[in-house]
């Protein structure tokens, strides 16, 4: 959000306080998210995951159907189906549930940069867009929009990929995995595409909403074996985020971040997952024998 953005306020001048409902997905460490306007019985659904195995190839639409049904249940009306950026650990539902409800499809506009690099990595042919046009509506840094009679701004953060956006509702952001749960740290950058002073810069942002701001993460993995969590607030990550406390500037942070990215395994499903993801969150169209196939190339993000 550009600092002259204006911040979304009851008429008594308060900042207004959306519903936010958030649903665990286990499998991953996905949170998905409904955002409701109480006054009009609007929503959008944040990131939500088609469920994938795979152990055996299968998916299906149970944590995607659990969010209709919810919604169905609160009598909401979805008006989008929002994506933070291609997701590298879960398979998008956007697709799936545009199909089910019509309701718009969005997500940032450099999503171009990142289908045009996993587009040379998958070598998917001519015919793949990488434009954007998988979805209704590519979000710029400050945009506005609105869910029910809420205004939302779009705050471009990049650094896990190129293409990451949060989102900013009254009180509410959504971070996506800028900021994990202070005692977790922040996001790994190094993805095709990532970087960790570009993170720095996004946290910068984030960081400087009011510090009762509530920050929703997009994935959560329960250090400790604490139960799942995803709600902090602004002061809650200056005060203790692992990561941030440890690093006070950018090359410190930025030094800190790539040691600890050396250590980590890719994401199980990052191959699989991204090409569905760039896609939309649609699955490769079936071939003659009516089975969708996915593309895993070898070597491609060997260390």
């Amino acid at each position: 959000m550009n600092e002259s953005s204006p911040r979304p306020r009851a008429p008594d001048g308060r900042m207004k306080s959306p519903t936010v409902d958030a649903f665990f997905e286990p499998r991953t460490c996905s949170v998905q998210y409904v955002l409701s306007d109480p006054s009009s019985g609007r929503c959008a659904l944040i990131d939500p995951v088609l469920d994938y195995d795979e152990t055996c190839g299968a998916t299906a639409t149970i944590s995607a159907d659990g969010l209709l049904a919810f919604a169905r249940e609160r009598g909401l009306t979805i008006d989008w189906i929002l994506d933070t950026h291609p997701h590298a650990d879960h398979f998008s539902a956007a697709g799936y549930l545009r199909e089910k409800t019509g309701a718009k499809t969005a997500i940032g506009e450099h999503v171009t940069k990142v289908q045009t690099l996993w587009k040379a990595i998958y070598n998917l042919p001519d015919t793949f867009r990488t434009d954007g046009s998988q979805w209704d509506r590519l979000f710029a840094d400050g945009e506005i929009f609105r869910v029910g009679n809420l205004d939302v701004s779009v705050l471009f953060s990049p650094g896990h990929t190129l293409a990451s956006i949060s989102y900013v509702a009254g009180d509410a952001a959504f971070i996506h995995d800028t900021l994990l749960m202070p005692d977790f740290g922040t996001a790994r950058c190094d993805f095709p595409g990532g970087d960790a002073q570009a993170l720095w810069g996004s946290i910068q942002r984030i960081l400087a909403l009011p510090d009762l701001t509530r920050l929703f993460c997009g994935h959560d993995y329960q250090p400790g074996g604490r139960p799942p969590a995803w709600e902090s607030t602004v002061a809650e990550q200056r005060a203790s985020n692992v990561h941030l406390t440890q690093a006070g500037d950018e090359a410190t942070f930025a030094a800190l971040r790539r040691a600890r990215d050396a250590t980590l395994p890719m994401p199980k499903l990052i191959l699989h997952a991204l090409q569905v993801n760039i896609a939309g969150g649609r699955l490769p169209a079936s071939e003659s024998n009516g089975t969708s196939y996915l593309r895993l190339p070898l070597n491609a993000l060997k260390r």
